[in-house]
C-alpha cells in the first residue's frame, strides 16, 4: 500500500470513530433534559413545573423557538434576571448533537 492509501485510510477511520461516538438526540434528551423537559417535552415534570418550563408540544411554543435559540440555549445554557435557568451543554455534547436537538425538538410538536 503506498502512504498516501495508509494516509486516507486512517483519516477515514478517525472520521468514522468520531461519528460512532455521536449520542443519538433521544438518548441524550432522555440522559440530559427529561428529568426537566419531561420525556414528552410537556416539561410536566417536578423541576418543569417549578420553573415554568414551556411544553414543547405546544404549536405556539415551537412557533416562538427559533433553531438559533435552541442550538444557543443548548451550548451555553439559558440565563433569566442573571440567574442560571439552564445549564449549558457545549462542553458534554459535539456541535453536531446539538444541532440534532433541533429536529429532536420540532418532533414534539403536536
Amino acid at each position: 500500500m503506498t502512504r498516501t492509501k495508509i494516509a486516507l485510510t486512517g483519516i477515514v477511520l478517525s472520521l468514522a470513530t468520531g461519528v460512532a461516538f455521536a449520542a443519538p438526540a433521544a438518548d441524550n434528551w432522555d440522559n440530559l433534559c427529561a428529568s426537566c423537559h419531561g420525556a414528552d417535552g410537556k416539561a410536566q415534570t417536578k423541576i418543569g413545573k417549578k420553573m415554568k418550563i414551556r411544553d414543547y408540544t405546544d404549536a405556539k411554543v415551537q412557533a416562538e423557538l427559533t433553531d438559533e435559540y435552541i442550538i444557543k440555549a443548548t451550548a451555553d445554557g439559558v440565563t433569566v434576571d442573571g440567574k442560571e435557568k439552564m445549564k449549558g451543554f457545549k462542553s458534554e455534547l459535539s456541535a453536531d448533537e446539538i444541532k440534532d436537538f433541533v429536529a429532536f425538538i420540532r418532533k414534539f410538536k403536536a
